[in-house]
């Protein structure tokens, strides 16, 4: 009897003692009155009502869907009424969700039968610029450009003033020239001067088409093989390769494997050269490499010479103008001097040219890099105006290995592990070894033949996110918007993710021919 005494008294003094002074605690009640023991009754009363957490998980589910929904008008109750479809506003479903930041930052210009709309994306500058100079003074002729610049706006900037302008003043003075509004002298010294311009010689371009239908076929080979030359050269565009072919060993053995260290050693001694130009460091092997290469493998010279250019007299034949060696000619020597002016400057910067001229019915499109045309003709069909240059062509990969070059991949396939494009204006560093090149490709078109619908030339931030088929058949179903699709599939691609800079130029014809407007100045 006295132990179960003794445990009662144990239990009532010690055991229910601290059972009340945790219930204080348990309940809010702080033996000291604090300011926090009176904040943490206050959200037990009011906070922690089961009505007021059913409400407030409510609420953030809600926000939950909006987000997930990705549908972002420009306020709170945008959000709702495009979420539950009340939207009533001029523009339509699919154009309302594509509302972004993207058109925080972009450019446009609206002609009669053209239209550009360019947004700086997800980059932290615009480095595209574009041109559209319909009937230059008059003449009838259209010009169209895209440039993609790289490593900042100079180059781009460069091209769309001193080239642009060039072009402008040599069309229209051809131009004028071919309708007999201009004389020309015919003395033998012009006679003389414009034999280059007007006249290339027979095996040089023999020569060219053998090394673009199968670079790896000598001249012999090629004669004999007319009847493949079609087939080889569609297969020259393609990217085949996924080694660099400087990096391939040669022969077989201990000999080959050293050949091959020999050869990633001067590639890597290479890339260290170009990369400190870069970053404007100066390299202690770049007078070696320099020396290797043009002593070793290559043969050729660094040092370029100016390209001929030509009075506008030595482009015009039988009163039909030369307009794709008017366009190539400007834009070597445009680029010679660009780099002459980048290397004083210590510029590194480059772009690529995408270039549309329109005549009566005629469309020539020049091409240097990786900007790109499409036409849709009057099937609705997509045929390409341009190529890209990338370095994993097999023509561009043999042209950069016989510059003693080589190409690597660093996500994608770059020259000398800097450029990913084979082609370009600027990047003086690369031209110094003729690794990169700003010789353009040149169609030529009959628009009586195709009897187009519309072009697009764009950046290849929109030709990261679509195909070409797929970018006729968008414009396609948007041709009647203001912008004739040009805006709708700029801020479709970026939706789609593309993170580089993105322009597309839209030019409608009608009934297969374009009717110019007036003379406009860009």
């Amino acid at each position: 009897m006295e132990d179960e005494l003794e445990d009662k008294i144990l239990y009532q003094t010690f055991f229910k003692s601290h059972m009340k002074l945790l219930s204080k605690f348990a309940v809010g009640v702080s033996p000291l009155n604090s300011s926090v023991g009176y904040v943490w009754k206050v959200m037990r009363v009011y906070l922690l009502k089961p009505e007021v957490l059913i409400a407030g998980l409510l609420i953030f589910v809600f926000v939950l869907y909006l987000q997930a929904s990705e549908v972002w008008s420009r306020g709170f109750i945008g959000k709702i009424s495009s979420s539950f479809g009340l939207t009533k506003g001029t523009r339509s479903g699919k154009l309302a969700l594509l509302t972004s930041a993207a058109e925080k930052h972009s450019w446009e210009d609206k002609r009669g039968t053209s239209a550009v709309y360019a947004v700086q994306g997800r980059r932290p500058r615009m480095e595209d610029r574009f041109v559209i100079d319909e009937n230059i003074n008059d003449t009838g002729i259209s010009l169209f450009a895209i440039f993609d610049g790289h490593g900042g706006e100079y180059a781009a900037d460069y091209a769309k003033t001193v080239l642009v302008r060039n072009l402008n003043l040599k069309l229209t003075q051809s131009s004028h020239i071919a309708a007999g509004k201009s004389t020309v002298s015919s003395g033998l010294k012009d006679t003389k001067e414009c034999i280059d311009s007007n006249k290339e010689p027979e095996d040089e371009v023999n020569e060219r088409h053998k090394l673009n239908s199968n670079p790896t076929t000598t001249p012999s080979a090629a004669a004999s093989g007319g009847g493949n030359s079609l087939t080889q050269r569609r297969q020259s565009f393609r990217k085949s390769k996924t080694e660099d072919i400087v990096d391939k060993p040669s022969g077989n053995g201990s000999g080959g494997g050293s050949s091959s260290g020999n050869t990633n050693n001067a590639n890597q001694q290479l890339e260290t050269d170009l990369l400190s130009k870069y970053m404007g460091n100066p390299s202690p092997i770049r007078q070696i490499t320099k020396e290797n290469l043009l002593n070793g493998t290559t043969g050729q010279q660094t040092a370029n010479s100016k390209p001929k250019t030509y009075e506008a007299k030595c482009y015009v034949q039988n009163g039909s103008i030369n307009f794709g060696k008017i366009i190539t000619d400007e834009v070597l020597a445009a680029d010679y001097d660009l780099v002459e002016m980048a290397k004083k400057v210590s510029n590194f910067a480059g772009t690529t040219a995408l270039i549309a001229v329109v005549h009566h019915t005629k469309l020539i499109v020049a091409n240097v890099g990786d900007s790109r045309g499409v036409m849709c003709d009057y099937k609705g069909n997509a045929i390409p105006l341009s190529f890209d240059h990338k370095p994993q062509q097999v023509r561009e990969q043999k042209r950069i290995a016989d510059a003693g070059g080589f190409i690597s991949f660093k996500g994608v396939w770059r020259v000398a592990g800097i450029l990913a494009t084979s082609r370009a204006m600027g990047d003086y560093p690369l031209k110094e070894k003729n690794l990169v090149i700003a010789e353009p490709d040149i169609l030529s078109f009959d628009m009586v033949d195709h009897r187009p619908m519309f072009l697009i030339l764009a950046t290849d931030g929109l030709w990261d996110t679509f195909t070409n088929e797929e970018a006729v058949a968008y414009i396609r179903e948007r041709i009647d918007e203001p912008h004739f699709g040009a805006k709708s599939i700029t801020l479709q691609s970026y939706n789609r993710g593309s993170v580089d800079n993105i322009t597309v130029l839209v030019i409608v014809f009608k009934n297969g021919r374009y009717q110019v407007g007036s003379s406009n100045g860009n």
